[in-house]
């Protein structure tokens, strides 16, 4: 794991330049990156391979949009140069893409030397910070920060300030089939709804995140069905002693048996097999 970062939370303007404390407060970025700060060419934007968010609501950038046609983009969005042309988004995503909307070729930007590792955490602990994930893509990225970075449990979530416990929960929605996980990032389910479905068959699963869906329920009433579902039935273990008991008469008396602890039963097709059952058993008086 590298050397810890410096923290930012203290005010962006020590690296980036005065009154942009907003643009990533809180976020850690290595001490010393060489930055600046620039108007540059939209169409020269390229996306983050490493944004963590999928889904973007239209309404939500809309609003944004109507904003910047307005007042203009208030926070930089933070940009690294591309070593093929161009520039690569690191944050300020939703920014880019209402300024888009809003018909500006311009965004003010902050161009910052950062490497992919660099790049990455910055990017997935921005979006992490800012609570607007869904929880499958929080779950990724969480994932992609433990994986790719070599961050544990606990240092994760000492970096984003939330509990262990809460790091675990979360990671384990990776767990559910991908059927279930895009009714999460859709907003059909909730993290609680998905949290009940977590350790049962695929399609069974499946089959209950739908039926939650369609009849509308409650965290608690899918808890419900669920505990419902899962009641295990009682394995029956075969006796293997009694399993060759059934076959040695089977062959001697050319017939289906079932033998249970205590019980036998012996089947027959009418009055003449039963006799030459009977003989065989030597059951019937010789005259």
């Amino acid at each position: 794991m590298a050397a810890k970062n410096k923290k930012l939370g203290r005010g962006l303007d020590a690296i980036f330049g005065e009154g942009i404390e907003n643009v990533l407060n809180d976020i850690e970025v290595p001490k010393g990156v060489s930055s600046s700060q620039t108007e540059i060419s939209i169409k020269d934007i390229h996306t983050n391979p490493y944004q963590p968010r999928k889904t973007f609501k239209d309404d939500k950038i809309e609003e944004l949009a109507a904003s910047i046609r307005e007042h203009g983009v208030f926070q930089p969005v933070l940009v690294r140069k591309s070593s093929v042309s161009g520039y690569e988004l690191v944050a300020g995503e939703r920014r880019l893409r209402a300024s888009k909307l809003a018909g500006k070729k311009t965004i003010p930007a902050i161009v910052a030397e950062f490497d992919d590792r660099q790049m990455m955490e910055i990017s997935l602990l921005e979006n992490i910070q800012r609570e607007d994930l869904s929880p499958i893509e929080e779950a990724e990225a969480y994932d992609k920060l433990i994986d790719k970075l070599d961050y544990t449990q606990e240092e994760l979530s000492n970096r984003i300030g939330k509990s262990r416990v809460y790091v675990t929960n979360t990671l384990r929605l990776l767990k559910l089939p991908s059927e279930i996980r895009k009714m999460v990032n859709d907003g059909k389910l909730s993290s609680g709804h998905a949290r009940c479905l977590i350790g049962l068959e695929e399609n069974k699963a499946i089959e209950l995140a739908e039926m939650a869906v369609k009849k509308n329920m409650t965290v608690r009433d899918l808890e419900r069905l669920v505990s419902k579902k899962e009641k295990p039935l009682k394995e029956v273990k075969k006796d293997l002693y009694l399993e060759n008991v059934r076959h040695i008469m089977e062959a001697k008396l050319n017939t289906a048996i079932e033998v249970t602890k205590n019980k036998i039963t012996i089947s027959y097709n009418g009055n003449d097999n039963l006799n030459d059952i009977l003989e065989k058993l030597g059951c019937l008086e010789e005259h």
